[in-house]
């Protein structure tokens, strides 16, 4: 079963140059997925083909109108909407992405991503459309499209088929509880600076304890919070 992923968007364009080259295009090109961009503007209201409006009580900027967004989604189920299938709306209020995420989605059939802009998205489609809303992290862009490239290409290289190593995910960030180990390759002396002699040992039980240390090491400079859920 290859994934679906439809994105709901003002700027379908920006999309294309993307995701035709790299790992989710090949992915694409392999039948490991299908993605197909919405573009909101062919759901407007009137004959302007509106699709944003002033804030009820006044406020700066524009809001996105619930219509063009219900009819979006409602289209792409056709009345079908299954367990294996998730409406996600990108807002700066969801909860913060993370790599379990990336997990849940890939094991679903059907992931629709509506990309919020401008001002916001009118809350009826938070509460009533969507079945949860993700930030990529705790800023503000000027809209859902960037967090959309991260979700579809976190989650299109965890399915079976994209990446020719699937071994590779394993140790990757994240997969264990912590930030991957440090990598070098050639060559093991790069203007005096060497590649640790552990590495070159061949000892691969040695080998494994040290980047273990090395993971370790680095998340606790740089990811602190991650070893304090470890200890729960």
């Amino acid at each position: 079963m290859s994934l679906e992923v439809y994105v709901i968007t003002a700027f379908p364009q920006i999309f294309k140059p993307v995701f035709e080259t790299g790992v989710v295009g090949r992915a694409i090109a392999k039948g490991v997925c299908r993605l197909e961009m919405i573009n909101l503007r062919e759901y407007g209201i009137g004959k302007r083909m509106q699709i944003d409006d002033a804030p009820y009580g006044g406020g700066p900027g524009m809001v996105l109108k619930p219509e063009p967004i219900f009819r979006a989604v409602r289209d792409i189920f056709a009345g079908k909407k299954g367990d294996m299938d998730i409406v996600i709306l990108l807002s700066a209020s969801g909860v913060r992405l993370n790599q379990g995420l990336f997990v849940k989605f890939a094991s679903l059939r059907r992931v629709v991503l509506i990309c919020g802009r401008y001002e916001g998205v009118d809350e009826r489609v938070a509460e009533y459309l969507a079945d949860m809303e993700v930030s990529l992290g705790d800023f503000v862009l000027t809209g859902g499209e960037i967090p959309a490239f991260a979700i579809i290409d976190g989650t299109v290289r965890l399915l079976e088929g994209t990446l020719g190593d699937s071994e590779s995910l394993r140790d990757e960030s994240f997969v264990k509880g912590i930030l991957d180990y440090p990598h070098y390759t050639r060559p093991s002396d790069f203007e005096g600076i060497k590649v640790p002699d552990m590495l070159i040992s061949g000892n691969h039980g040695e080998i494994s304890k040290f980047r273990l240390e090395k993971a370790l090491e680095k998340t606790k400079i740089n990811r602190p919070d991650l070893l304090e859920s470890r200890k729960r």
